[in-house]
C-alpha cells in the first residue's frame, strides 16, 4: 500500500486515489523507551482512537545513542550512522510491524536534528553531531532497503532549523530513496514556530511540508503559517506537526497553566480548515514516555500510560470525521467567507469550501469559532442553489445539531449554541443532499 500526493497537489490519497487524512500522534521516544509489550499497549490505544499516523524516531532525542533500548541495545556501533546495531533495529521493526498491522502508518524520523546540527536545545547537555554527508546517505540507504516494504512516511528533520547542514539532510533523502525506490513520501520536522519550506521547499525530495507551530503561548496562529505554505509555488501540501502539547505548561512555564483539550482542538481545526492535510496531536508525557523513576523533560508530571485517555486525544477523532464528511480533495480555504465574529485573534474564525474560488458551485462551507460566538456571520453566496442547510458540529463529542434548512439570501448567522466554549459551523446547500456531519461522507 503506498501514499501518494493528490492531483491537485494539496492533499495526501492512497495509490487508488482515495483520500489519506493524515491524524498523527506524537511518540518520538517509543522506539528508544518502550518495551514490546509497552508499545503494544500505546499502538493499541491510538489504532482505537482513531489515529493513523505514529511521529517516532530512530536515533531518539533524549541520550538515544548512549542510553540503550528496554533490551540493552544501542542503535550504532560505536555511534557510527554507518554501523547501524541489527539488534536494535530489530526492535525497531517489530514496532513497526506491529502499527501497520493495527492499520496505522509511521512517521519515521530517521535521527532527532540532535545528532546532525549542535543546537544545544536537548537537555541536559549540548547537542553531539555524528552526521556527515557521506555517513547520512549510507545511513539512509540503509533504512530504506530495510523499510521499503512498510507503511511509512519518511520525516527528516527532528526539531532543528536546517541551516549549515542542508547537505546532510539532502544526502539522507537520496539515501532513502535509492534504498525504498522512491516507495515512501518525504517531509521535514523543523524547529518551531518554523516551516520544512524554509529550506527545502523546492527539493525534489521534499513531498510535503510541515509547519511546527510550537508550544510557545496559547492561540498560536498556525494558520498564518500553513496559509503562507499553502500559496507557495510548486504548490506541495502542508500540515502542522508539532502544536502545542496537551499537559504541557503553556511556554514552558508552570506559572502560565498548562495547554487542554480546547487548545489542542482549536489547533487542528485551525490548521486543517486553513488548508492543512492533516494534523499531528501531541501530549507532553507521551512523546517522551515519561514513567516514574525517568526525569522528567519539559515538565512532565504524569506518566505516558495514564495520560494516553486525556481528552484532547479523544477529540482528535472528530477533527479527521469533519473533515471527510464532505468532499476532501476539492476543499480550499476561505477566510473571506467570514464576515463577523472573528477579531483575528484568540476567538479567530478559520473557514474553507468546495468547489472553485470566485464561483458559485460549493455545495458546502465550513467554519470554526474556538469561542461561544453570537455575531459569527458569513457570506453563502458562493452556495449552489436557492436553500441552505446549517448544522453546529461539537467537536467535543463530534455530533451534529441540526439548525434546520433556509432559503439562501447570501449572509448566514447561525442562532448561537447553549454551550462551548467552540464549535464547526457546516453550511449546506439542500441541492448537495449531505446528511449530519461527522458521519460516514463521500470524503472524495
Amino acid at each position: 500500500m503506498k501514499l501518494c500526493v493528490s492531483d491537485n497537489r494539496r492533499y495526501l490519497v492512497h495509490q487508488d486515489g482515495r483520500p489519506f487524512f493524515y491524524l498523527g500522534d506524537t511518540a518520538w521516544e517509543l522506539f528508544h523507551r518502550c518495551d514490546r509489550e509497552e508499545a503494544e499497549r500505546y499502538l493499541a490505544n491510538r489504532a482505537a482512537k482513531g489515529f493513523n499516523v505514529i511521529q517516532a524516531v530512530a536515533l531518539a532525542e533524549l541520550d538515544g545513542l548512549t542510553t540503550p533500548n528496554p533490551y540493552g541495545e544501542l542503535p550504532l556501533v560505536d555511534g557510527d550512522p554507518a554501523r547501524p546495531r541489527e539488534a536494535y533495529f530489530e526492535h525497531v521493526d517489530y514496532v513497526v510491524r506491529r502499527a501497520n498491522a493495527l492499520g496505522l502508518w509511521v512517521g519515521f524520523l530517521p535521527t532527532w536534528g540532535r545528532w546532525v546540527v549542535n543546537a544545544g536545545w536537548s537537555p541536559p547537555r549540548p547537542d553531539e553531531p555524528v552526521f556527515t554527508p557521506e555517513n547520512a546517505r549510507c545511513y539512509g540507504r540503509f533504512l530504506g532497503e530495510r523499510y521499503r516494504d512498510a507503511q511509512l512516511i519518511w520525516i527528516l528533520g527532528g526539531d532543528r532549523q536546517a541551516t549549515g547542514v542542508e547537505a546532510v539532510w539532502r544526502a539522507m533523502a537520496e539515501g532513502l530513496a535509492e534504498g525504498d525506490g522512491g516507495t515512501h513520501l518525504m517531509t521535514y520536522h523543523p524547529y518551531g514556530p518554523e516551516a520544512s519550506s524554509t529550506w527545502f521547499h523546492d527539493e525534489p525530495w521534499l513531498d510535503l511540508n510541515m509547519i511546527q507551530s510550537g508550544h510557545s503561548r496559547r492561540a498560536m496562529p498556525n494558520y498564518r503559517m500553513i496559509a503562507a505554505d499553502y500559496a507557495r509555488l510548486p504548490t506541495k501540501p502542508v500540515f502542522d506537526g508539532e502544536p502545542c502539547y496537551e499537559d504541557m505548561a503553556v511556554g514552558m512555564a508552570a506559572g502560565n497553566g498548562y495547554f487542554g483539550a480546547h487548545d489542542v482542538r482549536q489547533a487542528a481545526y485551525w490548521g486543517v480548515l486553513s488548508g492543512g492535510c492533516g494534523h499531528t496531536y501531541g501530549c507532553n508525557n507521551i512523546w517522551q514516555m515519561f514513567k516514574p523513576g525517568r526525569q522528567p523533560v519539559l515538565g512532565a508530571r504524569r506518566s505516558w500510560v495514564d495520560s494516553l485517555d486525556l481528552e484532547g486525544a479523544f477529540d482528535m477523532r472528530h477533527v479527521a470525521a469533519l473533515a471527510l464528511a464532505r468532499p476532501y480533495l476539492t476543499r480550499f480555504p476561505a477566510p473571506e467567507l467570514v464576515l463577523a465574529g472573528s477579531n483575528g485573534f484568540t476567538d479567530h474564525v478559520e473557514a474553507a469550501r468546495d468547489g472553485h474560488r470566485d464561483a458559485k458551485d460549493a455545495g458546502y462551507i465550513m467554519a470554526y469559532t474556538p469561542m461561544l460566538n453570537r455575531h459569527l456571520t458569513l457570506d453563502t453566496s458562493c452556495l449552489r442553489g436557492g436553500r441552505l442547510r446549517a448544522w453546529w458540529y461539537d467537536p467535543r463529542e463530534g455530533v451534529a445539531l441540526d439548525l434546520g434548512e433556509s432559503p439562501n439570501s447570501g449572509v448566514y448567522t447561525p442562532p448561537a449554541p447553549d454551550s462551548g466554549p467552540d464549535w464547526a459551523l457546516v453550511i449546506d446547500s439542500v441541492d448537495a443532499g449531505y446528511g449530519p456531519p461527522g458521519q460516514a461522507g463521500c470524503g472524495c
